[in-house]
């Protein structure tokens, strides 16, 4: 099976912001990855922000994978959503449980496997689906044979690979591989990549979604107080073997977490993609 490389960008809220989105994706189109992802805020937040760049990119001539969830919003607002990205030639989805936004109260939450059943009963096989998948558990989960159940399930429902929750520990990654293989599941899981940068943010982010960062990694980083560019030399260097790693131990590609940055995340994925290339 070729390797696959992507990258992940999230809608941008001002004009600058949008500006700096083209330059990035313009940049790391030369690498030629299988498509770009863009984000899809709380309840749908940024619907319309994430289908404008959505759309703008795959006029560009590039392929992009819209996120979706359902969050707070009606079938037929999503049933619109498919069918503007299927007249658009677009043909994957990243389809996840997504969150309520707050002040919503208790509107059900509608799950993943939900949503890739309701895709596939109104578009059939057109949309390629990409689902979550958590290597260190969801924060949710009731417990770590719990998730890799849900997991099963929306395969089962008509997904046709996963992608995972960033992560810093290949061995997180390749334990969960096994288990996925135990309860039956055969489709891949690609390994979502975060580049560091700014390790306070990326300290605080990752207490929220339940990636570990390792106590020698967290007091490594740490050590460098307000060094970012050293924290940024070492980050480069740690992801880039780490993605070495997962490669080299049969990963079947990498799903690179860009910030909206060019950088790091080029010059690691550079370094992956001339070692283990696209075939």
């Amino acid at each position: 099976m070729a390797n696959r490389y992507s990258f992940e960008f999230f809608p941008p809220k001002t004009e600058v912001g949008r500006a700096k989105l083209k330059d990035t994706r313009s940049q790391l189109a030369a690498l030629n990855p299988e498509f770009f992802s863009v984000t899809y805020g709380a309840g749908g937040s940024t619907r319309d922000n994430t289908r404008d760049i959505v759309l703008e990119t795959k006029q560009a001539g590039l392929s992009v994978a819209p996120h979706l969830s359902f969050g707070g919003d009606e079938e037929s607002e999503i049933l619109t959503l498919l069918n503007d990205y299927k007249t658009a030639g677009i043909d994957r989805i990243v389809a996840l449980r997504g969150d309520i936004p707050s002040g919503m109260g208790a509107t059900r939450q509608v799950y993943a496997k939900e949503l890739v059943e309701f895709i596939r009963k109104h578009t059939g096989d057109h949309f390629q689906l990409e689902v979550a998948a958590y290597p260190e558990t969801h924060p949710d989960a009731k417990n770590h044979q719990a998730d890799i159940n849900f997991l099963k399930a929306k395969l089962d429902a008509g997904a046709n690979s996963a992608i995972t929750q960033y992560f810093f520990n290949a061995d997180a990654y390749f334990y969960f591989l096994e288990d996925c293989e135990k309860a039956g599941i055969d489709k891949p899981i690609y390994p979502g990549i975060m580049p560091i940068t700014n390790f306070a943010n990326l300290a605080r982010f990752s207490r929220n979604c339940g990636a570990e960062i390792p106590r020698w990694l967290a007091q490594k980083l740490d050590g460098y107080g307000d060094d970012q560019a050293s924290i940024i030399e070492f980050g480069a260097e740690f992801v880039s073997e780490l993605c070495h790693i997962l490669m080299e131990g049969g990963a079947p590609g990498i799903h690179f977490y860009s910030m909206n940055q060019v950088e790091p995340i080029k010059r690691i994925a550079e370094a992956v993609m001339s070692s283990h290339p696209a075939k």
